[in-house]
């Protein structure tokens, strides 16, 4: 698994490779200095967070369905509003679902995010405390 963070002396070591699903694939001849650098990460663990009806559920069982499909153990925890439907952009509406996906055995939806995607910013909100220093996250801010 990789995620968009290294050291500038492995970008070096790779510079003519990039790890594209696991597999060694030629870099762009178009990469530049704003290129993100990779990291080797052990397991990753993702929650998709937006307003309930905003497709959450659909996005984390996609994204599920494609983590499988390149032959990693996963676990998920899909996470509903008590509002049946709560009034856009509010706290109480907020719906969400995580998953935790490696190359190896994986027996819980795990804590906290490594990475967090935010539809909107009540999104945020309601799951910025989960979060830990260092992970990545994702918002639209318009939402």
């Amino acid at each position: 698994m990789t995620s968009q963070v290294s050291s500038p002396a492995e970008q070096a070591d790779e510079a003519s490779e990039a790890l594209v699903g696991g597999q060694r694939a030629p870099r762009s001849d178009h990469a530049g200095a704003g290129e993100k650098e990779i990291r080797r990460l052990d397991r990753v663990i993702i929650r998709f967070a937006g307003d309930s009806g905003d497709g959450m559920q659909l996005t984390g069982d996609r994204f599920t369905s494609e983590t499988a499909s390149f032959g990693n153990d996963l676990s998920t925890l899909p996470n509903f509003p008590a509002e049946i439907r709560a009034p856009a952009g509010t706290l109480p509406g907020v719906s969400s679902f995580q998953l935790h996906f490696a190359d190896h055995d994986i027996l819980t939806p795990g804590d906290a995010p490594d990475v967090l995607v935010a539809m909107n910013p009540a999104a945020l909100k309601a799951n910025i405390d989960d979060v830990p220093r260092g992970a990545e996250i994702i918002v639209n801010r318009t939402g």
